[in-house]
């Protein structure tokens, strides 16, 4: 039922309001121009509502309407290739009702209510069902078929059932009890979507970046964050992920990002190119652009209707990758609106439930089997803006706790042009040891040796040139310069890589197996020698290691390595030694 009161107080994007009769969470539309909101508070007759619109102009006394339903996401086909803002309405269609700037109180449906789309039932008449079944599909574009589905708190028999073009607010299906079903479902977003059991994450997301399949894998439904400083590459991180990654659909959340930024993001994504198909990367992406000059309590509900989109294809049985970027703006929303609902601060004036809410965010992230039995999951990757490049500050430290890969981004490397600019002595991955036996099946036994062998190496290099500061390598004794030598070669030819080469964009697994093996056995080869007697400098004239360097670059890399790797025996054989 709805009920109408009026405006009691404002201040900014928090509104008092009275005489109404809401629920925590109802949406309710403010003020003549009906924006809308969120009631976040209730306390007596008077309800708090965050407004997820500009509210300069608005007055007390205005009229309230209350929509008696939660915030909620339009599901159904049509959601890929959309470009939404933070509350789910389509931007391109916000801009042909409203030229390039938004007003306000402007409603636009998340769905497209004219486009017909071609539902192929896969359930038939007498069929009983129950909620996440699949009941047909619909190509939603060229590579990603859309599974309709039972909303999961539906069930019974299906009494009729229909073939042919739909709108997606048209009945195709009509179950026992006259229950009609359409194309599209609703969903509040601040609810997870319920799920048969959760999967261990042990199948590593290929990402293609060698530094983090090679060194700090992520796993398939398991979280991720990359802090870094202004500058240090996080942005071109993520759209490396969203194009490499080996998951079906990718939705990226730009919350609360410059506004030129995200535009760079909106121009850029739909001229990708999908590696896999060829076709556009957009055929098979969702994007959510709330920029920091957009309300912040958009900014606020943007990551749920994110996560929520997310959710909802994991449940068809799709792999999908969840691109925040980034969470210290959304924390930053958070912390507008605690002040001004004068709540208790807690560290740096965020409110006390900052980790609660940042680990239910992440929570909703897992590999698991959906209602109808199908297996999907949800990786959620995190960029952190920490203030000045300080990992000390609350966001990054409550987002350690909760996610288990750390590609910690280092403004020192990226000044050196060492890209992708993660700290390999600051990042970390606790999904190493549950994913040691998919790399010792689908890469190599070996590849777990070779991966500690070259961290270990690193780290020498990262004690020695504390000494080489004060002393200049010279002084150093001929083991400890040729183990930096080897380290600089990991860094160089390994960690290193051009996301705009379109050889090294891309490193396929066994790709970086063979590189990293190629390294160790210069390496061993050239401690041999140096044991055997052979001077120091011999062995940095190497022609080898400089065609390592280059290697990564061709085309043709198996049979570029195997004529170096023949080479390489060759001239540790000509250089003698014991």
């Amino acid at each position: 039922m709805k009920t109408n009161g009026k405006i009691y107080r404002i201040s900014g994007p928090v509104v008092i309001i009275s005489g109404l009769n809401t629920s925590m969470f109802d949406v309710v539309k403010v003020g003549n121009e009906g924006l809308m909101g969120e009631v976040i508070g209730i306390e007596g007759d008077k309800s708090t509502v965050q407004v997820y619109e500009e509210t300069s102009g608005i007055r007390p006394g205005e009229p309230v309407e209350n929509t008696g339903m939660p915030l909620s996401v339009e599901l159904g086909p049509g959601l890929l290739e959309s470009i939404y803002d933070g509350i789910q309405r389509p931007l391109p269609v916000l801009k042909t009702k409203m030229g390039d700037f938004i007003k306000r109180g402007v409603f636009a449906d998340g769905l497209s209510r004219e486009k017909q789309w071609d539902f192929v039932p896969t359930a038939k008449k007498g069929d009983k069902v129950k909620g996440g079944d699949i009941i047909g599909t619909v190509q939603e574009t060229q590579n990603i078929e859309h599974r309709i589905m039972v909303p999961p708190d539906m069930s019974g028999t299906i009494e009729e059932i229909k073939k042919g073009k739909f709108k997606v607010d048209e009945v195709v299906c009509t179950l026992s009890g006259g229950k009609k079903l359409t194309m599209m479902q609703k969903w509040p977003v601040r609810k997870p979507r319920p799920v048969g059991k959760k999967l261990t994450p042990n199948k590593p997301l290929i990402t293609g970046q060698r530094i983090l399949d090679g060194l700090f894998p992520v796993a398939k439904g398991g979280t991720a964050a990359i802090p870094g400083p202004f500058g240090s590459g996080k942005t071109v991180t993520q759209q490396q992920l969203a194009k490499w990654s080996d998951t079906e659909i990718v939705v990226y959340i730009g919350c609360g990002e410059r506004g030129n930024e995200m535009a760079d993001v909106l121009n850029e994504f739909p001229e990708l190119e999908d590696p896999k198909t060829g076709r556009p990367l957009m055929e098979r992406t969702v994007l959510i652009a709330n920029t920091s000059n957009m309300p912040v309590a958009a900014r606020e509900a943007s990551v749920y209707t994110g996560i929520t989109i997310a959710e909802y294809y994991r449940d068809m049985g799709y792999d999908v990758s969840l691109m925040a970027d980034s969470t210290s703006r959304w924390a930053e929303a958070m912390r507008e609106i605690s002040s001004r609902l004068e709540e208790m601060p807690g560290e740096e004036g965020y409110p006390a439930y900052l980790a609660a809410r940042l680990s239910e965010f992440y929570e909703r992230s897992g590999r698991v089997q959906s209602l109808c039995g199908k297996e999907g999951s949800i990786t959620v990757i995190g960029a952190v803006s920490p203030p000045g490049g300080d990992f000390s500050e609350p966001i990054t430290q409550n987002t350690l706790r909760i996610v288990k890969v750390f590609w910690a981004l280092d403004a020192k490397l990226a000044q050196r042009r060492h890209f992708p600019a993660i700290n390999w002595l600051n990042s970390y991955s606790l999904y190493t040891k549950a994913l040691g036996d998919w790399y010792k099946e689908n890469v190599s036994p070996e590849w777990q040796k070779l991966r500690d062998d070259a961290m270990e190496l690193l780290q020498k290099e990262s004690e020695l040139q504390e000494i080489v500061q004060l002393v200049g390598s010279d002084a150093l004794p001929e083991d400890q310069q040729l183990t930096l030598e080897i380290a600089r070669m990991i860094r160089e030819y390994f960690l290193q890589q051009n996301a705009y080469h379109e050889v090294d964009t891309f490193c396929p697994m066994d790709k970086q197996f063979k590189l990293l093996k190629s390294i160790t056995k210069w390496g061993n080869m050239a401690q041999s020698a140096l044991e055997g007697g052979v001077q120091i400098e011999d062995i940095m004239k190497s022609k080898t290691k400089d065609d390592l360097a280059k290697v990564k670059f061709e085309k043709d890399f198996d049979t570029a390595l195997g004529v170096i790797l023949k080479s390489m025996d060759e001239e540790f054989k000509s250089l003698g030694g014991k």
